[in-house]
Parts: structure tokens; C-alpha cells; sequence
């Protein structure tokens, strides 16, 4: 019993031998299964690192195209709207005829004379050339007697009872308003109608019926 117990416990070259051989295979198996996972990460790694450069090209490539739209759009404001400023000091001299006429039509010496007349003429001349000036500069009048108050261009400084024009409607200049291309230089300052007195409790008894 012995002897056959210790023959089944003794291991033979052979067991020996294949037992090596299968543990040979296994970690030869384990190796080539880590070398293919090592390659598939750095296939994934390189794949992840185009497309992260890709994004940031087209980024790049965006931001220097939004870069350049800019530099355009202020190139062209600035030769467009260069001399806004300019402009809107120069309406201060566009009043200053008006002014003027007022002052001269008011003086009680020179009331209903030849020299009024002749300085009046010469003062229309001159403020003429200046609106053609202006015009030549893409600087227009606002046009406000008889249209509708629109807040982008008119400013209503008073209303006046006028039941021949519908409420809203610009019946007086008080300033005259100017734009420079597309552009507000400064709104035209106005009086707009309104229903008199009598007319508005009209309507307002007609609401009521």
C-alpha cells in the first residue's frame, strides 16, 4: 500500500515536463493578451491626441477668422464714422444761422429794411452751401413736419391742440434732427398734436355710451 501510494505521489519527468510547458503557454498568453491591450490604449491614445489637435486647429482657425471680421468691420467704421464727432459739432454752427435769423428778424431798428432783407438772403446762401456740405458727407436731415413721431428719430418736447391732425403728429420743429448714414447724429426736438379739451371729453363720452 505504501509503495503504491508513494508512486501515485512521485511525479515523473514527463508530468514534470508538461507542467512547465503549460505554464509556459499560459504566461506567454498573459504576455501577448498585454502587449495587444498596451497597443489597442495606444492606438486610442494617438487617435484621441489627432482629434484634440484637430479641435483645437479649428478652434484656432475660428477665433483668427472672428479676429479678422472685427479688424474689417472697425477698418470700415472708422473711414465710415471718422468724423461723427466732427459732425455733431458742426450742427452747432447750422443753428447759430438760425439763431441768427431770429435775432436780426426781431431787432426793431432794421425792422422792414432793404439791409435786413440783403443780410437774410446772404445768411440762406451760406446755410444752404452747409447742408450741401453736409449732404456731400452722408450727413441728412431728418425729415419731421407731418409724420408720425417715431422715438428713433423725433424727441417730443410739447404737445399743441390741433383737431385738423391726428394725435402724434409732428406739427412744429423746435430743432432740426440730422443722421449721419445709418447712424442717430441727434434727434430732431419737436411738438406733436394733440385732441383739444372739447374733442377728448367728446370721445370720452362716446366710450362710455
Amino acid at each position: 500500500m505504501e509503495k503504491e501510494q508513494n508512486t501515485n505521489n512521485e511525479k515523473t519527468p514527463e508530468t514534470e515536463k508538461g507542467n512547465i510547458n503549460s505554464s509556459n503557454n499560459d504566461s506567454k498568453k498573459i504576455e501577448e493578451k498585454n502587449d495587444s491591450e498596451k497597443i489597442e490604449k495606444k492606438e486610442v491614445t494617438s487617435e484621441n491626441k489627432i482629434l484634440e489637435l484637430e479641435d483645437k486647429l479649428t478652434r484656432t482657425f475660428a477665433e483668427m477668422e472672428n479676429q479678422r471680421r472685427r479688424f474689417e468691420k472697425e477698418k470700415e467704421d472708422a473711414f465710415d464714422y471718422g468724423g461723427f464727432a466732427f459732425a455733431k459739432e458742426s450742427l452747432n454752427l447750422f443753428d447759430n444761422f438760425d439763431r441768427a435769423k431770429q435775432s436780426l428778424e426781431n431787432d426793431e431798428k432794421i425792422k422792414e429794411t432793404e439791409i435786413l432783407e440783403k443780410t437774410l438772403e446772404h445768411l440762406e446762401i451760406i446755410k444752404k452751401d452747409l447742408l450741401s456740405i453736409f449732404k456731400k458727407n452722408n450727413i441728412q436731415e431728418i425729415i419731421a413736419i407731418d409724420r408720425k413721431l417715431d422715438p428713433n428719430l423725433h424727441q417730443a418736447m410739447m404737445e399743441i391742440e390741433d383737431d385738423n391732425k391726428e394725435p402724434g403728429t409732428i406739427v412744429q420743429e423746435i430743432q432740426k434732427g440730422f443722421t449721419m448714414k445709418d447712424r442717430l447724429l441727434r434727434p430732431s426736438l419737436v411738438a406733436v398734436a394733440k385732441k383739444s379739451q372739447k374733442n377728448e371729453e367728446k370721445s370720452d363720452e362716446k366710450i362710455k355710451k
